[in-house]
């Protein structure tokens, strides 16, 4: 995505239209400057990168779009690496610990680089060079780090990522989301509901899988104090959508004048046929690290437990549920499993009320140990659902012990 400074947008009535590359000549011919740039610059430092980027721009007009492109490129596409012989933090202490055994002039500089190479080329037993030193020392600034890879995009896909971005960072000052998703295969529902709940999005969810569903999702700018945090999950979670067949979604904008300082209130629409293309798998396997070492751990117990990924939907009085796992016996008994380990209040307490609310009698909610459930004003030991704590790690043999 773009920092708030490299968004560009026009305004159309109350309704705000962002900045779109079209796929022609010109746009082509311009980000193939930029990717050519960056495979240039491999082995070189990322301050050497931003020279030529920066004379690249030029006079240019197009000054903010380059730059744009450039954070792409740089934060999704390239590899920079610290390269030091030694972390550079234990490096300096090494080096200015040696320097002020003697007089700091500059012509003790070679002797001192000399004697620090000797002595790092006997400790990690290989050859390290003066100039090894000297390039190590501030090698974990930003600038100092060296470009090792660049997995460059076609002129195609670094357009349609810099249009989705340029579309994703409206939502950054969002009130509030009415989204529309109605007469789609269950599949994608249940793909768009898992993103909503793996970026922790507040919303309230009327509808079913028949009609299809409205979904009102609570924007960064409609809470207590504006969350930078929560308006980069609801803008990461945009290219999900794209996934989804039949949809359209509008929502209100707020954001403060910078002339009068009050409060300025636009709107943005967007629906299927917006053109976007999405840069997302069709699914992520798990939620969470955590779930995936669990899976994990599960398949090398001995059991006749079946761990199933996809589970059905749960409606619930606005909102669905979508339990983490699903655990089949051979015998025909089932249970529905839901790890709880985010810290949020607001997500505590929304999974609290789903929990509180779902007319089924057999989930077992598993719970960290480390939430601070007091403050967000949750009490578990209330819910009707079988129950188990963990700490870092969820043992599988705590929710076998549940199941026999």
């Amino acid at each position: 995505m773009l920092p708030s400074d490299l968004l560009i947008y026009r305004y159309s009535g109350d309704s705000i239209v962002p900045k779109r590359l079209p796929l022609d000549f010109s746009a082509i011919a311009l980000v193939s400057e930029q990717i050519d740039c960056f495979q240039g610059a491999i082995g070189f430092s990322q301050g050497q990168l931003n020279e030529k980027l920066l004379e690249l721009e030029g006079d240019n007009p197009n000054y903010r779009v380059k730059r744009g492109l450039a954070h792409l490129l740089k934060n999704h596409f390239s590899t920079f690496e610290i390269i030091s012989p030694l972390e550079p933090q234990k490096l300096r202490h090494k080096v200015f610990s040696r320097a002020a055994t003697g007089v700091t002039i500059p012509q003790n500089r070679p002797q001192l680089l000399e004697s620090i190479a000797s002595l790092l080329s006997e400790e990690l037993h290989r050859e390290v060079l003066p100039s090894d030193i000297e390039r190590g020392l501030y090698a974990d600034l930003l600038e100092n780090r060296i470009l090792t890879n660049f997995d460059a995009p076609t002129p195609e896909n670094l357009i349609h990522r810099y249009n989705l971005s340029q579309v994703q960072g409206i939502f950054y000052r969002s009130n509030h989301i009415i989204l529309n998703a109605h007469r789609n295969d269950p599949g994608e529902y249940k793909l768009l509901f898992r993103y909503l709940k793996l970026f922790q999005l507040m919303a309230y969810i009327e509808g079913d899988s028949d009609t299809g569903f409205t979904i009102t999702i609570d924007g960064p700018t409609s809470l207590f104090k504006p969350n930078t945090r929560y308006g980069l999950a609801l803008a990461k979670m945009i290219p999900a959508l794209l996934h989804v067949s039949k949809w359209s979604l509008k929502t209100k904008l707020q954001s403060r004048d910078s002339y009068t300082g009050g409060i300025k209130i636009n709107y943005f629409s967007l629906d299927d046929h917006c053109g976007l293309v999405s840069h997302y798998s069709k699914g992520k396997t798990y939620d969470s690290m955590l779930e995936e070492s669990f899976a994990k751990r599960w398949d090398k117990l001995k059991t006749e437990w079946r761990l199933e990924r996809e589970v059905d939907l749960i409606p619930l009085p606005g909102s669905v549920m979508i339990p983490d796992f699903r655990l089949v016996h051979p015998d025909g008994r089932d249970f529905l499993l839901e790890i709880v380990g985010y810290w949020r209040p607001e997500y505590l307490q929304k999974k609290f009320y789903q929990v509180s609310n779902a007319e089924v009698d057999n989930l077992i909610l598993a719970i960290s140990e480390r939430l601070n459930l007091e403050k967000a004003g949750v009490n578990f030991t209330d819910v009707p659902v079988k129950i188990i704590w963990f700490k870092d790690k969820l043992n599988p043999k705590a929710v076998l012990d549940i199941l026999e």
